[in-house]
Order: structure tokens, then sequence, then C-alpha cells
């Protein structure tokens, strides 16, 4: 297939570019570069061995997505993965974070359909689901708009438009994919998380504190009902996550399906220090602090459908997760800005 990505030169977007590329796939990326470097569409072909276009440019401009069809296309399936993810961010810029990641939807789909695609992959994520008591998350759990932050409420309404567009486009294969946590980084150490500013998530946060970049982590709460008191999540490795994509794009069929990517079996805060100490070989700093408002104690999936009907299955440990980032991290001090 040749495949357009949007958000292709982000941290999942290059991995998931490596995996189509290594499965005999042709891809072309689209992104802003606005929380990323075009070094990362580089990294992937000296990965791959392929060339890899890069359009830079805002996937939800119409003009922009119709512009790399006219350049690049035809192609057989849109990658759609071009979107603000910072959940605090997100409470304090709800109109920035509805406006980008619905746009992009729309603009890809308004192009993608005319234009003929016969698949559209969508990246949506674990936290459309509402209550944080149906352990684990199956597809069929409670999901709702009714959600904690406008970067998971952003993520359902795609979902929902998403439904719909499939109703009346029956040829057209669409398929949700619903991501839980991913870390780590390809083994080559060239591709990895490089997020701007100060990071959002945990394991990029251990890196950053483990090349010296900053003071300590931040553990928030060690109270909740756990087996060490720290939150339990569902952390994925993002080649694994990566493979995910594919098989879904190979596997689809007609209609709309709705995967969770995980790995079924939790980590604590905790746990994911330890083993990212085990792969810097010292401890690192960590204080304990409050807990975070909207933070629940545990959150993970059952990703047995993915494995029934796609044949995927995550393959990868929390401690390969950990290796490859500080692969990645100890190459790459500065992330792309390294180079």
């Amino acid at each position: 297939m040749r495949v357009l990505l949007a958000g292709g030169a982000g941290y999942i977007g290059a991995h998931v570019a490596v995996a189509l590329i290594e499965s005999g796939h042709e891809v072309v990326l689209l992104d802003d570069l606005s929380n990323t470097s075009a070094v990362a569409a580089e990294r992937v072909s000296v990965i791959t061995g392929a060339p890899v276009p890069l359009v830079v440019g805002d996937a939800s401009v119409d003009a922009v997505v119709e512009a790399a069809f006219d350049e690049h296309g035809p192609f057989d399936a849109i990658v759609h993965l071009a979107a603000y993810k910072a959940v605090g961010e997100s409470l304090q810029k709800p109109l920035d974070y509805y406006a980008n990641n619905l746009d992009t939807t729309f603009a890809l789909l308004r192009t993608g359909i005319a234009r003929g695609i016969r698949s559209f992959l969508f990246s949506s994520t674990g936290t459309v689901y509402s209550d944080p008591a149906d352990l684990p998350f199956t597809e069929e759990s409670t999901t709702s708009i009714d959600l904690s932050n406008a970067y998971s409420k952003s993520k359902r309404m795609n979902e929902v438009v998403l439904a719909d567009v499939a109703r009346v486009n029956p040829e057209l294969d669409v398929t949700v994919l619903r991501y839980f946590n991913p870390v780590g980084a390809h083994e080559s150490g060239l591709i990895g998380e490089d997020p701007s500013g100060i990071p959002n998530n945990l394991m990029p946060f251990v890196q950053r504190v483990a090349v010296g970049a900053l003071e300590e982590i931040g553990i928030f709460g060690d109270d909740y009902d756990t087996p060490d008191g720290t939150g339990l999540r569902d952390y994925i490795h993002v080649v694994d996550l990566a493979v995910g994509h594919v098989k879904a794009l190979e596997q689809g069929a007609p209609g709309y399906d709705v995967f969770n990517l995980g790995t079924g079996r939790p980590v604590s805060v905790r746990e994911l220090i330890a083993s990212f100490e085990k792969a810097v070989g010292r401890e690192l700093p960590s204080r304990v602090l409050p807990r975070r408002p909207g933070d629940v104690a545990a959150t993970y999936c059952d990703p047995a459908k993915a494995q029934r009907k796609l044949g995927w299955t995550a393959e990868r440990t929390i401690d390969d997760a950990s290796r490859d980032a500080w692969n990645w991290q100890s190459k790459n001090p500065q992330g792309f800005q390294t180079a």
C-alpha cells in the first residue's frame, strides 16, 4: 500500500513509518513539525534505507492535504496520528485542542474519500473509557464524552465522527486504535520520544532526569490502592504499537472497527523507575508529590480482540522499553537537536 502518514514525524509516527516500510509499504509523511523535527524523517530513511518524503504542513488545512495528494498520491490509506496530545495543556487550551484534533480529521477525510482511499486508520486513546472501575478495559467498556480533559474528549468525538463516516461509506475500512501508554524507542537509538518543553509522560521525564536535564522524578501519589501505592498503567513498547498499525491496515476490512493496543499487564510508577534505573545502572533521584487531579489508581486493557482479529500481540517488556529509551536518550541527550 501507499500510505499518507499524518503526524508521521512525531514519536509514534516515525516508528509506524519504519514498521510500514519494513513490511513492504510506501510511506509519505505529513507533519507541521510543531512538536518534532524533520530530523526524524531523515532518521527513518537511515533505518529503512528507503526514501521517506516529508510534506511540511498543517493537516487541518484542506489545501495542504490536497497538495500532498497532488504531489505524492494516489494513496491507498491514510494513517491519522496528527494531534495535540498534552492532557494538562488541553485543560488550559480546550479550543485549540478541539479545533486541531477535529479539523485534521475533517480535512484528511474530505480529501481522502474524494481521492479514493480504501483505508483510514485513526490514533485514539484508552482515556476514552469513562468508568475507571471497569478493568481491564475491553472495546465494549463504557466510553463517554463526559471526560476530564479536552484531549480525551476530542479523541472520543473523532471516534463518533468516524463511525458515522463509515456508515455512509460502506466500502471504506475505518479502524480506530485505542493506545494505552507508549514507551521505549527504536533499538537503533536513532528515533525516540522527544517532547518539547517539560515532558508530560513518565518515561520521557525519567529519561531527562537520567541525562541530567531535569533534577528529579516526581511521583504523583504513593497512597493509591495498588500493590506499592503508586499508579498502575499499561505501558506498551512503541515498536509493538507500530506493528499493531501495520496489522490493522493489512487485516482491515470495509466497515468500522475498534481495537485496544496495550499489553494487558499493568506496571506501577515505582516499577517503571526501577526498570529504568536498571537500564542506566544507577539510582535516580525521585520525590513523592501530591496526587494530580484526574489521575486514577489503575488503567490497563484487555488486548484479546487485537490478538484474535489482527494476529497482533505485544512482545516487548518494560525492561526492553527502558533499555531502548535509554539507548535513544543517551545517544541523543537533547533529542533531535543533538543532530
